[in-house]
């Protein structure tokens, strides 16, 4: 019966405290894998962190990988609001700025926590579940870049291959720490990689 409980509680919260209190869970858990990486994320640190018991953590996720992937998903939801922000701002804007604003928005996601970034990035390939995770900003990336110029005009293969390109680069850029990372000239590049391929189709 008290696992019956729990598995209830686990959903999403309803109430204002509950929500802030899974924030602060949230919050604290990309602190510990900005300072320490994966190494150092337990359940235990993170309830200390945000000044909850560990049975309430429970009560909002199963385990670490639960708490893992709420911080990617939460992530996602931010990036594709800001892409969608970027794009909202100038309906006018040419295709190539919508690229570049769909680049930026990705590369600048997480808040600039790159050490946080790359063990979810880990945590996430681990998991097995990296293409559903990158489902909705695909899906996303397929209607907003710009018809009728831009993804939208393309194929299901064509969208396939444009896409996991895109966000394959940025992926290795990030787990290879390299130092380019958020440089103007790897943006740049990432966009003329999107262009090229507009451009040859």
């Amino acid at each position: 019966m008290h696992s019956q409980a729990v598995g209830i509680k686990r959903r999403i919260p309803r109430q204002g405290r509950a929500e802030e209190t899974v924030a602060a869970i949230l919050e604290a858990s990309a602190q510990l894998l900005e300072a320490g990486g994966l190494a150092a994320f337990t359940t235990n640190a993170v309830a200390e962190r945000a000044g909850v018991s560990i049975g309430t953590l429970y009560q909002y996720f199963a385990d670490k990988q639960a708490l893992l992937r709420a911080i990617a998903e939460r992530e996602l939801k931010t990036t594709l609001a800001a892409v969608a922000t970027a794009l909202r701002g100038d309906p006018q804007a040419s295709v190539e700025a919508r690229v570049r604003a769909t680049v930026r928005a990705i590369i600048n996601a997480f808040a600039g926590r790159q050490r946080a970034r790359k063990a979810i990035v880990q945590a996430v390939l681990l998991q097995g579940n990296a293409m559903e995770m990158l489902a909705p900003m695909t899906a996303f990336m397929a209607t907003q870049t710009g018809a009728p110029h831009g993804f939208a005009r393309l194929g299901p293969e064509q969208r396939f291959v444009l896409s996991r390109a895109l966000i394959g680069a940025i992926r290795a850029a990030v787990l290879e720490e390299q130092p380019f990372f958020k440089s103007r000239s790897f943006e740049d590049e990432l966009v003329r990689l999107v262009m090229a391929y507009l451009d040859a189709i």
